[in-house]
């Protein structure tokens, strides 16, 4: 797939067939992550590769809402610390894993993981360290489900040289 037609037919999946992701495609998918843009080139990333049935049933029941991430055969979670633009560079990171799965004909959903009160529980959980920070917590599968939202039209969101 072009990254034209990648960039422009990824959507958020929540439903996933329960087969399993092969390792080596986790693997590039992560990979894809690494390589993303980051300030003063720190890479202030960690990711945890959650495949455990159980444990993803508890990162499910922790937010509340992304019950997903139970579904999904594998959850993957980017940590990011030590640096003043570990948000920033931790959200390139999580495009381009959502970017990645989609080209590897994956479905994925993004949970954000930024001022929400169970962060420092899914550090805990995941035996990350306590410098670093949730950034996103990400569902990865084969997709049981082709959503098609309705995006708002260029014209909409397009000013060239002015807001107003």
């Amino acid at each position: 797939m072009d990254a034209l037609t990648c960039l422009k037919t990824r959507r958020s999946v929540r439903a996933y067939e329960s087969r399993a992701v092969p390792d080596a495609v986790i693997e590039d998918i992560v990979d894809c992550a690494r390589l993303a843009p980051t300030a003063m080139n720190r890479q202030p990333w960690t990711f945890v590769v959650v495949r455990d049935a159980e444990t993803r049933r508890r990162l499910a029941d922790l937010t509340g809402h992304a019950t997903f991430l139970a579904q999904a055969p594998a959850c993957i979670t980017v940590f990011c610390g030590g640096t003043e633009f570990w948000l920033e560079d931790g959200s390139a990171a999580t495009q381009n894993l959502l970017l990645a799965a989609w080209a590897h004909g994956l479905g994925s959903c993004w949970v954000a993981g930024h001022q929400v009160p169970w962060a420092d529980t899914v550090r805990d959980l995941l035996g990350a360290a306590g410098d670093l920070h949730l950034v996103s917590m990400v569902a990865v599968g084969y997709p049981a489900e082709a959503p098609e939202p309705e995006k708002r039209l260029l014209a909409d969101v397009i000013r060239w040289d002015r807001l107003r």
